[in-house]
């Protein structure tokens, strides 16, 4: 009688422990948890464009609820150490006196240590929580380089113009790949349809290019200008947008005008992915521009959670992070496709490119440990920004050609690379040349890279890793200018102006790629002159024949 009385208080009791009674996401717990950190240890966290501060230093403070990072997110920490730390919703976490204080956590915390290495405890979490999905998307995006419009064309994006920088890709002696169509190709925000006075005829246009070797992506957002006068009172009408809330209580039942959200492009609705009809329409657009024109992808951009207001309705509960995760979705349908911005979908098919960076030395030496922890939070299909930046506004009458040239380098083996900025228009022959070279080295390895990228749909392993990946208890947690391909192949290019750089090398035999052969366990000075990118690879390993 007595065990029968207290059966549900203990039953209770396991199930809290065990994750399996968990709050809402609406509701914010009290509890804090506390870990404390282990002689040398460091930590890496799922926030991409944090990359640069990781591992991390104290005081660390970061909170995973609509975090404004501009990139992919994951509700993930792991060390070198084997820790790893989950939540299938968002939280807070500090870094102070090591020790991690984990706040304010919207469902259960998972947290233990898996082996005493940092892969260990990445493969545990990827396997765990976020597991591969065995596929990948278009391998195009892989095999040959990437090419945007953005910085050539900038809002004025016209058929004229895309087909001129296409043809100056071909006789730049560059190999086609996927062309994206940037902002600016439709007459207006949703209303997606080809801007007439700009595009002639865009179905032969997408043929030229198609003829040309390239595949076609176009650019397109989750919002919907208001001053459509046919398309934005039809959609209205549906409630496929977030609405606003005017008062308490409030409800998807009774609010009846969509939120205006402010965002770089002006001032829209946003379409609200909870709501099936929304999702619906999205796709038919979609489906549509595939039907019509032939176009063979789309760039998905603008889901950040900054744009999900806190005072906006959606069909069903949603935070602004599982906005976002619900409009990188919608790109699964489409093999060919890229996003920027994500939350929780580390091991799907999606490309994941890091957020535009400044035409400056010290965005690009940001690249590298970007790119790394990409790959540590499980979006493993990552491409670098665009070569020499992707910040219009910071390209001004003086450009760089040295760092144009490191940046391509920075980029060739890395899992995807992009150009954006026409290299034949700003290089002189010099320059250009060293640049087409590293496109070749990306060429020569692209079996290797596709290799890779097979065995991370299927194992969710990173394609591009630190060098503690592989190398754990060598004291290269700390290396950030240089990283591994796969675990045979590393890459270590020049990110500052000059010809020289410090090479450390793991421990074991590399041959480099001007044929030396280089005892690991031991730094090198190395001279690296302009058409150079300096690669070592392993030679207990046979990957790359």
């Amino acid at each position: 009688m007595k065990q029968k009385k207290y059966f549900p208080f203990v039953f209770i009791i396991f199930l809290l422990l065990t994750g399996v009674l968990v709050k809402s996401c609406s509701q914010i717990s009290t509890e804090t948890y506390t870990i404390n950190i282990e002689p040398d240890e460091k930590i890496w966290f799922g926030a991409t464009n944090r990359g640069n501060l990781m591992p991390l230093s104290e005081p660390y403070k970061f909170n995973f609820y609509s975090n404004n990072v501009d990139n992919q997110l994951q509700p993930l920490l792991i060390s070198n150490k084997g820790l790893y730390v989950w939540s299938e919703e968002p939280f807070t976490f500090e870094l102070k006196n090591n020790k991690i204080f984990i706040t304010d956590p919207y469902k259960s915390i998972k947290t233990g240590r898996q082996g005493k290495t940092l892969a260990e405890a990445y493969r545990f979490a990827s396997k765990t929580f976020f597991p591969p999905s065995g596929q990948l998307p278009d391998t195009m995006l892989f095999a040959r380089p990437q090419y945007n419009t953005w910085i050539e064309l900038g809002k004025n994006q016209n058929q004229t113009g895309i087909l001129k920088y296409a043809r100056g890709i071909i006789d730049s002696n560059l190999p086609a790949g996927v062309l994206m169509i940037d902002g600016g190709w439709s007459e207006d925000k949703g209303l997606m349809i080809f801007h007439p006075g700009r595009f002639t005829d865009p179905k032969s246009m997408v043929d030229d290019l198609h003829k040309m070797g390239f595949k076609v992506m176009l650019w397109v957002s989750p919002f919907v200008s208001p001053d459509q006068c046919f398309l934005y009172p039809e959609l209205k009408k549906k409630k496929v947008f977030l609405l606003e809330k005017m008062k308490d209580g409030d409800t998807w039942e009774t609010a009846n005008e969509p939120i205006m959200v402010r965002w770089w492009a002006g001032v829209s609705a946003e379409l609200d992915f909870t709501n099936p009809d929304a999702v619906t329409w999205f796709n038919n657009q979609l489906d549509g521009l595939v039907k019509d024109y032939g176009i063979d992808g789309f760039k998905f951009d603008a889901g950040d959670m900054q744009f999900y207001p806190s005072n906006a309705i959606s069909r069903k509960l949603a935070s602004p992070n599982l906005q976002c995760q619900r409009y990188s979705q919608i790109g699964l349908r489409y093999p060919l496709n890229e996003y920027r911005a994500s939350w929780k979908m580390g091991g799907q098919p999606l490309s994941q490119r890091l957020l535009d960076k400044n035409h400056s030395w010290e965005d690009l030496q940001k690249l590298m440990p970007d790119m790394i922890v990409e790959g540590l939070s499980g979006y493993t299909f990552c491409c670098p920004d665009m070569v020499g930046g992707g910040m219009l506004g910071s390209f001004g009458s003086l450009l760089d050609q040295e760092l144009i040239v490191r940046s391509s380098q920075c980029s060739a083996l890395m899992p995807m690379m992009q150009f954006s900025v026409a290299p034949w228009r700003i290089l002189d022959k010099q320059h250009l040349n060293a640049l087409v070279k590293s496109v070749s080295i990306r060429m020569k390895f692209t079996h290797y890279i596709m290799e890779l990228a097979r065995k991370s749909a299927e194992n969710g392993d990173p394609i591009l890793s630190n060098l503690e990946f592989y190398f754990p208890n060598q004291k290269l947690e700390m290396v950030v200018d240089e990283f591994m391909l796969g675990e045979s192949l590393l890459v270590a290019p020049m990110v500052k102006s000059g010809n020289t750089r410090n090479v450390i090398l793991p421990k074991g035999k590399w041959i480099a790629d001007d044929g030396k052969v280089f005892e690991g366990g031991k730094t090198y000075s190395i001279n690296v002159p302009l058409d150079r990118l300096p690669y070592f690879e392993r030679m207990e390993k046979t990957e790359l024949k």
